[in-house]
């Protein structure tokens, strides 16, 4: 009987799941996934994490509580950086630490330190130290490494032409691609904010999924080339040393150059350090293009019903604006906190 694995589906899980899964496959582990975030994973986090923590951190707390007792091994990676230069939220350095310390019957955890600051070479060497569980080849985990990366690459190419990270992980799993949704949109808006926010619908109470049914068109950062954000990013006055911050910002400031959206739509949660930064650069950035924008603040006491008010009303203002260009205000803003 093969090893049984748990991945929590939150935090990286938008970002590495495809890596992760294929890299345990290869070598003859079982990868199981928790459930899509739910009012009981929900629940289960905010009563077991750090009253401190954002609410993407307790929810990963909930995943990790829902999955524990059907695993042998449970996957906490600690992430650091995934590229040199720059770095990881520091929550996410500490979190294994964190879950093994408030967290009581938890199996054998598998945990690495994820560090591309250190090079290549400390990357590679975490994948076969996660594979040295599984088995004691080196090329056997050599391979394991190679086909993961492939797959992981498939699915970014999947995120670039359109696709949102879970509409890539079902097309990868099943192996055919879906419909495209290819009505004409009234509006097209960009959505900002960490993966782990706005994918996970749950968390984002449906703010993509309301926006399409609003007639929006969504763009996100993880439909642009990683290059093409790099490159823009590169424009700002000072190297941003948060990676995902970076990406962000660079994503909005593409946007924006190129006049291709009618609006931004930045969704955060309340208590995230960096966000506190890159939403307020993300939306001076907007002022001066006259780009109207939205912040919309997400904690556990969030209300979907004042998610979807906040949202039609940007969306009408948008109409609004299309039909009456002369007198609308290029300095206008609409802030809402939810």
């Amino acid at each position: 009987m093969s090893v049984k694995v748990g991945i929590p589906r939150a935090l990286f899980y938008y970002y590495l799941f495809p890596l992760w899964k294929a890299f345990f496959e290869y070598l003859g582990a079982q990868v199981v996934v928790s459930p899509p975030t739910n009012k009981e994973i929900l629940n289960m986090g905010v009563r077991e994490s750090v009253d401190e923590a954002c609410l993407p951190v307790k929810i990963y707390y909930g995943h990790v509580m829902y999955i524990k007792d059907k695993v042998d091994l449970l996957f906490l990676p600690r992430l650091v950086s995934i590229e040199k230069k720059a770095y990881i939220c520091p929550k996410f350095m500490g979190l294994p630490d964190m879950i093994r310390s408030n967290l009581t019957g938890l199996p054998p955890v598998i945990n690495v330190d994820v560090n591309a600051v250190k090079g290549q070479r400390a990357y590679k060497k975490a994948f076969f130290e996660m594979g040295s569980h599984f088995s004691s080849s080196f090329r056997k985990i050599n391979r394991a490494w190679n086909e993961a990366f492939k797959l992981q690459s498939r699915f970014e190419e999947l995120l670039v032409s359109g696709y949102f990270p879970l509409e890539a992980i079902g097309i990868l799993e099943s192996g055919h691609k879906g419909e495209k949704d290819k009505h004409d949109a009234a509006h097209e808006i960009a959505v900002l904010g960490h993966g782990y926010t706005i994918y996970d619908n749950f968390l984002s109470l449906n703010t993509i999924k309301h926006l399409k049914e609003m007639g929006a068109k969504i763009n996100t950062v993880e439909n642009l080339p990683l290059n093409i954000i790099e490159r823009t990013a590169a424009k700002l006055p000072k190297r941003m040393f948060w990676t995902m911050g970076k990406r962000i910002l660079g994503a909005a400031l593409y946007y924006l150059e190129r006049s291709q959206i009618d609006g931004i739509v930045y969704v955060t949660v309340f208590g995230c350090g960096p966000d506190s930064m890159i939403a307020d650069l993300t939306e001076r950035y907007a002022r001066r293009r006259g780009m109207p924008f939205i912040l919309i603040t997400l904690d556990e006491h969030s209300g979907e019903a004042g998610v979807i008010t906040r949202l039609e009303a940007f969306m009408d203002m948008l109409a609004w604006s299309g039909k009456n260009e002369n007198h609308f205000s290029s300095h206008g803003k609409l802030v809402d906190i939810c």
